[in-house]
């Protein structure tokens, strides 16, 4: 079974983790919510309040075939996390997917390669 990360902090919009997490669990992936910290309750920008399930602290790029950044403002206060900037830096490195909806390439600035990439971000791996 593939395993996907959702990325979660407060101010995440709720339509783009929402919408991924349910779809991906629909085609049978397993879908954890990881945030700084494991089994915290995350609120949206409209006030959904949703649980992390892991936290970036306790998880591995090699058990993970992707990583999703949803957006809102949550992409801010990810990149104050420096285990979930190293995180998306190693999906990144072993050149797993890393898929950013709408603010989310702003954690992608932080923990990947960027230079010579253009256009709308909204899928992408280093391939």
């Amino acid at each position: 079974m593939k395993r996907v990360a959702i990325l979660i902090e407060d101010l995440f919009d709720e339509r783009e983790l929402i919408y991924p997490y349910f779809r991906l669990l629909e085609e049978g992936y397993k879908v954890d919510l990881v945030g700084t910290d494991k089994d915290t309750v995350y609120v949206s920008k409209s006030g959904l309040k949703e649980k992390s399930t892991h936290s970036s602290k306790e998880v591995l790029a090699r058990d993970y075939d992707a990583v999703i950044i949803p957006g809102g403002f949550s992409p801010d206060n990810m990149r104050r996390c420096p285990e979930t900037v190293e995180f998306v830096r190693e999906m990144y490195k072993a050149n797993k997917l890393v898929a950013a909806i709408c603010h989310g390439p702003w954690m992608m600035a932080s923990a990947c390669d960027l230079k010579g990439k253009k256009g709308n971000i909204l899928l992408f791996n280093k391939g």
